[in-house]
């Protein structure tokens, strides 16, 4: 349940994405690569998310205030789902459109050595980039696959900074395949097959991050697993009969919020419920600190006295996707 956000990942991509960038347009100026217009697009767009997801982690650390009595944690996917739109607007229709006009209007690569050399100083500062989000991973995702690491991570800059530079990378190596095959063939389709390539591969992953942030910002809560580790801190506690009912939604990758329904013994004293109430709220923040607020309702244990179950039980935990 680690909500690292993974500064160092983002900063380096932003510094790699600058400098690429900017080369990738030396380049195209000297050759007219639709294939290099389209990747040095994708570098500034890309930069530009280093720069939202940054923006979105400085504006969630706002204190709360009445207007939002649970803080700003949130601005964190409202960004990261703002950089899968930039990444489909900006990155993939244009790559798009650029490759088409190239197919249709096919023209000859001019100095291909410019593109190349371009092109592999721009793959090895992205492999640099994707092997510092992938050391930043590795700290927090434990036993996960990738897939499922990306799926479940609550904090959604790592995510979106390992499929950028993906996207990166394998989009740097069609972009060299179709300048290659423009220069050999002395064919300039190639060079906008390349660019369509590279805009379908930016769909793609824009609909992957757009997929995944607009369900954190929907609302998600704990995974089954986790909640099953609530639920048996909750029933540990000795004041509590059983649980009834439990919900939990992330306010953000730093905040947990969990408001539970508990059967308490008909015969507790109100001192021994408010005691029983403390111990359980303790023992989920020791297990669990991203639990921030914690909402715990008391009621009879009808079921227990009377053989008669409640009316709202607790519900058997999804199966996990």
């Amino acid at each position: 349940m680690s909500a690292e956000g993974g500064t160092k990942a983002i900063v380096a991509a932003l510094a790699a994405n600058l400098g690429i960038a900017a080369s990738k347009a030396v380049a195209f100026a000297f050759t007219g690569s639709s294939s290099m217009l389209a990747e040095s697009i994708h570098s500034v767009a890309d930069s530009g998310n280093q720069g939202l997801l940054l923006l979105g982690r400085k504006r969630s650390e706002r204190d709360r205030t009445p207007e939002h009595p649970f803080g700003y944690g949130r601005e964190r996917y409202f960004y990261a789902f703002v950089v899968a739109v930039v990444l489909f607007t900006v990155g993939s229709a244009f790559s798009l459109y650029e490759g088409y006009h190239k197919i249709s209007h096919p023209e000859d690569v001019k100095a291909p050595a410019w593109a190349f050399g371009v092109l592999i100083i721009a793959i090895i500062l992205e492999a640099f980039s994707f092997r510092t989000a992938i050391k930043e991973s590795n700290q927090v995702r434990g036993g996960q696959s990738w897939w499922s690491f990306i799926r479940r991570a609550k904090a959604p800059e790592l995510p979106v900074v390992l499929l950028e530079d993906l996207a990166a990378l394998v989009g740097l190596f069609l972009a060299l395949f179709g300048v290659t095959m423009a220069v050999v063939t002395e064919d300039g389709v190639w060079d906008g097959v390349g660019t369509v390539a590279i805009g379908v591969l930016l769909g793609a992953v824009a609909t992957i991050l757009a997929i995944e942030t607009k369900s954190l910002l929907i609302g998600e809560g704990v995974d089954p697993d986790t909640e099953r580790q609530i639920v048996a801190a909750l029933e540990s506690v000795e004041e509590v009969a059983r649980l009834i009912h439990i919900r939990t939604e992330y306010l953000g990758p730093d905040a947990l919020l969990i408001a539970a329904k508990i059967a308490v013994h008909h015969d507790d004293t109100a001192a021994e419920v408010a005691r029983g109430i403390d111990a359980a709220e303790a023992k989920i923040r020791a297990q669990f600190p991203v639990a921030k607020l914690i909402y715990l309702e008391p009621a009879l244990d009808e079921a227990s006295r009377t053989g008669v179950p409640d009316a709202e039980a607790a519900p058997e935990a999804p199966a996990s996707s």
